[in-house]
């Protein structure tokens, strides 16, 4: 099962605005909210969900299998043999590792100040909330209130976190090789981000918006934790 994991969970994530993207014909990256608006509409979805399919389908044949992987390894190895020998020098061994060093650079750059971004314009927005007159300015009334929303809105998390339970992620993720074959088709691919939308689209109006995904990944990180406890747990011997 991991072997199919990393791609479908790599397409998940981008549907729901995580961190993939894909990059148009002049190099700019691309999210699945094609006009920037904060909201994931189930066309936006489905198109990005149309380019990852091709981005990861290597050879075309409409599956996702360990062919595909064997030729984007092939595809990795012929650009960074830069001289078309069939053998990386050391100096190209180098160059290819120095350009994977700054593509990764540029990414977490490019999210540092995505992440900056959003945390203004939170802030702006709770200030606002606070500020229910208007006045500019934040009273100690005012203030009290929105400590006691906040309280509020805490323990209806915690109550709907109790009745989710379970790791719907990685029930997603088996269930997507639906005849066991070890490979993803394209149908099995389409029926499982359609149930992944569905599922992050909390009040169904075909739609995924900026707070339901920072639900869903909220709910990752926490599943990842979870698995990182037990794998520690199983590691001590516990």
């Amino acid at each position: 099962m991991k072997k199919l994991t990393l791609p479908l969970s790599v397409a998940a994530l981008a549907l729901i605005g995580g961190t993939a993207a894909l990059a148009d014909s002049h190099g700019n990256k691309k999210g699945p909210d094609a006009n920037g608006d904060g909201v994931v509409t189930s066309a936006e979805a489905g198109t990005h969900a149309d380019a990852m399919f091709a981005r990861m389908d290597a050879n075309g044949d409409g599956v996702l299998n360990s062919e595909d992987r064997a030729m984007k390894r092939a595809e990795r190895f012929a650009k960074a043999d830069t001289n078309g020998d069939g053998e990386l020098s050391q100096s190209e061994m180098t160059a290819a590792r120095e350009a994977r060093q700054a593509e990764r650079a540029e990414r977490r750059e490019t999210r540092r100040a995505q992440r900056s971004e959003r945390r203004a314009g939170k802030q702006a927005e709770r200030f606002a909330r606070l500020d229910t007159d208007g006045s500019g300015g934040v009273s100690q009334a005012e203030l009290e209130a929105g400590r006691a929303m906040a309280k509020e809105k805490r323990g209806e998390r915690g109550a709907r976190k109790g009745r989710r339970g379970g790791n719907r992620m990685e029930r997603m993720l088996r269930r997507a090789d639906t005849n066991g074959d070890n490979a993803i088709s394209r149908a099995e691919f389409d029926t499982a981000m359609t149930a992944r939308f569905a599922r992050a689209d909390a009040n169904s109006d075909g739609q995924i918006t900026r707070e339901e995904r920072q639900a869903v990944r909220a709910e990752m990180r926490e599943q990842r934790q979870e698995r990182r406890g037990q794998r520690r747990q199983e590691r001590s011997g516990i």
